[in-house]
């Protein structure tokens, strides 16, 4: 089944606000290319590092925010965060499959990679126990804030790969599927961190400031994930970075990869003082993908 981009994204009627609830999906992995775009390998490692990346990344979203949830008092937000958790904790165990039954599979080893995720997620940002009250909630404070960052690419790069044409570099639909079921979730629950970090009083000047440590850390973290599974590609050679960098941006050109300046101007946006995730994609678009995803679809049948 070739899943098409969807572009039309204003032709959809808006929903509105949705009531957010995890969705069981079901992928069968078997027969699944480590080049997943047989037509851009480079930038189909990219994006697997997400895969690196992410499961121990949103598990310390799911712990954190069941940490913050006793402390609010708005039913209307407790309500989005446990439908926040539940997605977000599927799409840690769903990446978690590709790096056991995709990357493991193709003689990848993912463990020293995802050790340090373990390490940087658990402990550097992990709670800090054994302080007095008000500093282990201004702690709390930081890392909601830390999320909200991150959801804010999320849902970036989840609206780029709702509406990028991927087909057009022979991508495989299965894995395809995966980062548009995930990326619509992020779309369709963009409000909630943001909200969060709001009733928390993150505040506006946090949130720049969160914004210039989060957004080199981030590209850091995939471009280095990259080069690690490009080193234990066999059929590539082994790059330093500025040759792994020229590739990275020969695939932005030809749009297998989001561009720099896109990329640039979603994180800009966010020092505006007026800012909400509002234009980070299109809540209809990602409900109406999140209808008819083969991967959501096979378990709701």
């Amino acid at each position: 089944m070739k899943l098409l981009p969807f572009r039309a994204r204003h032709e959809t009627i808006d929903p509105g606000e949705v009531a957010l609830q995890a969705r069981n999906v079901q992928f069968d992995w078997r027969n699944t290319p480590l080049h997943w775009m047989a037509a851009e390998p480079i930038a189909s490692h990219l994006i697997n590092a997400l895969n690196l990346l992410l499961p121990e990344g949103e598990r310390m979203f799911c712990q954190t925010f069941s940490e913050a949830l006793p402390l609010v008092k708005d039913e209307k937000l407790r309500e989005q965060m446990l439908g926040f958790i539940g997605q977000e904790s599927m799409h840690a165990e769903t990446h978690n499959g590709v790096l056991d039954e995709v990357l493991t599979a193709h003689g990848i080893d993912v463990e020293p990679y995802v050790r340090q995720m373990e390490f940087l997620f658990r402990k550097t940002l992990g709670p800090r126990e054994g302080q007095n009250a008000r500093k282990e909630f201004q702690a709390l404070v930081e890392r909601l804030g830390f999320i909200a960052t991150l959801e804010h690419f999320f849902a970036y790069l989840g609206d780029w790969v709702l509406n990028a044409d991927l087909e057009q570099f022979d991508a495989d639909p299965n894995t395809l599927d995966l980062f548009r079921w995930h990326g619509a979730e992020e779309v369709e629950h963009r409000f909630v961190a943001y909200e969060v970090a709001e009733y928390f009083d993150v505040g506006y000047l946090r949130r720049c400031a969160l914004m210039l440590v989060v957004f080199p850390i981030f590209i850091s973290l995939v471009l280095r994930g990259t080069k690690y599974l490009v080193r234990q590609d066999p059929s590539l050679p082994d790059m330093r970075y500025p040759r792994l960098v020229m590739k990275v941006f020969g695939s932005m050109w030809r749009g297998a990869l989001p561009g720099v300046p896109s990329l640039l101007w979603s994180a800009l946006t966010v020092f505006q003082p007026g800012y909400t995730p509002e234009s980070v994609g299109s809540t209809a678009q990602a409900v109406a993908y999140l209808a008819k995803s083969p991967a959501a679809r096979a378990m709701a049948s």
